[in-house]
């Protein structure tokens, strides 16, 4: 909550991790930077969104990187996840950039068949 008070969210010194494990609980403890920040992101971006879609994009986004085995890559999603949190609560960030990993479910379904795009003028 600090952060919502001016206090800068300030870098995080990146580092090899020595073993999967360690690579393990940096990403556990990345994630619950993340949810526990979510009230706060809310707050300084003045997001229109319900608490639980924010947290479920945010359990999305690490989930993409669950089955990567390198350490070296592993390392690189770690220090990405630590700049893009730093950025977001510093708020470096606008809240349309916030906004375009909403985008895909807000967006309505291209048409697909011939008649609904020369409906829609696309044909």
């Amino acid at each position: 909550m600090s952060q919502v008070f001016g206090v800068a969210n300030l870098a995080v010194t990146t580092a090899s991790a020595a073993s999967p494990e360690v690579a393990r609980m940096r990403a556990l403890a990345l994630y619950r930077k993340w949810q526990k920040s979510v009230p706060d992101i809310m707050k300084l971006h003045e997001l229109n969104i319900p608490t639980s879609s924010i947290r479920a994009k945010i359990r999305e986004e690490f989930e993409k990187n669950r089955d990567v085995e390198k350490l070296e890559v592993r390392d690189i999603l770690y220090a990405k996840g630590e700049m893009e949190y730093q950025e977001v609560m510093n708020v470096w960030k606008q809240t349309n950039h916030i906004m375009n990993y909403f985008r895909k479910e807000e967006t309505p379904a291209k048409p697909t068949t011939f008649l609904d795009k020369f409906y829609e003028g696309r044909f």
